[in-house]
């Protein structure tokens, strides 16, 4: 059954996110949802991608790596633990597989392959694979209502859902109950998962993507990034523009290397917080403390402001 919706709706950035010459490397997992491109190479805890999903690099994942049908990736895929290929992905470098490899039928793999634990090559159901991979996803993240959603639309319709009422009732409280454990746990085990959502494009020019979008604290970002909203963490350093719809926020100690954009928003720049390009928006906060090299263009209000909050969804 395919899914309507994507339940990924944000690119989420996680602290510490860096663009290494040709590849995006982050400490956690990296979530791609499909008929996306990502025109580098990626490197994370694990990889899981959607199906349609085009990388102009290696996939370095340290724990398991999972590619939905029709992928394609520019050179080799590097998997620590276990690996699913779908059906007619094509790998133009080698497939390095420590663990188990699921692989489906019409693969192909320009340099061959090796894994050290099975082999099964069959025809799988990509898509209720990949389902189930957000669904965890989204509990360790603590997305619980989003996963509810999703799986009462893959279980069953509306009448069957009125006569289980109290089955899904206790399933949803315990549910919530376990994706706040989860959620605690993968604060204690390690670093949130970089999330880019369905049909984005990830590249040394642009970052395009549909949806809101959020960077973490740390981070070294090559690209314009464009999104509905934009919310930029502390002590980063983008090496392009900001352009949104809606509102965007600089946060303390952020380098912007380009202009900062919106149609209908609000700019909110933090203490410490340099912009080296123009600012246009709707309203404008800017901190007496941050600094922007052009011009200012606000057709409402310009406040200048001693104390910041930076304001999260």
């Amino acid at each position: 059954m395919p899914l309507r919706s994507d339940p990924l709706d944000r690119l989420a950035i996680p602290d510490g996110t860096t663009v290494e010459e040709r590849d995006l490397v982050t400490a956690g997992d990296v979530v791609i949802g499909g008929q996306s491109t990502v025109e580098f190479g990626v490197r994370g805890r694990g990889v899981v991608a959607g199906e349609r999903v085009t990388f102009g690099g290696d996939i370095e994942a340290e724990a398991d790596c999972r590619l939905d049908m029709w992928c394609d990736v520019a050179g080799n895929v590097l998997v620590g633990e276990d690996a699913y290929i779908g059906e007619r992905t094509h790998i133009g470098g080698q497939l390095m597989v420590s663990g188990d490899l699921d692989i489906g039928d019409d693969v192909d793999i320009d340099r061959g392959f090796e894994a050290n634990g099975w082999i099964v090559i069959r025809n799988p159901m990509p898509t209720i694979t990949f389902f189930f991979v957000y669904l965890s996803h989204l509990l360790r993240i603590g997305e619980e209502e989003a996963a509810q959603s999703a799986a009462n639309e893959l279980l069953g319709d509306e009448e069957e859902e009125g006569t289980d009422a109290s089955d899904a009732d206790t399933d949803a409280s315990d549910a919530d109950t376990d994706a706040e454990d989860d959620e605690s746990t993968d604060e204690a085990e390690g670093p949130r998962p970089l999330v880019i959502p369905r049909g984005a494009t990830v590249s040394d020019d642009a970052w395009r993507v549909s949806t809101p979008a959020t960077v973490g604290d740390g981070c070294r970002i090559h690209g314009n990034l464009r999104a509905a909203d934009l919310d930029v963490g502390e002590d980063n350093n983008v090496f392009g523009s900001l352009r949104a719809k809606g509102d965007i926020t600089v946060g303390e100690g952020t380098r912007i290397h380009g202009d900062v954009t919106t149609r209908k928003g609000t700019v909110r720049i933090a203490p410490g917080a340099e912009v080296l390009g123009d600012v246009a928006c709707e309203d404008l906060s800017l901190h007496d403390d941050a600094a922007v090299d052009g011009a200012i263009r606000a057709r409402g209000e310009m406040s200048i402001v001693r104390e910041f909050a930076r304001e999260l969804e």
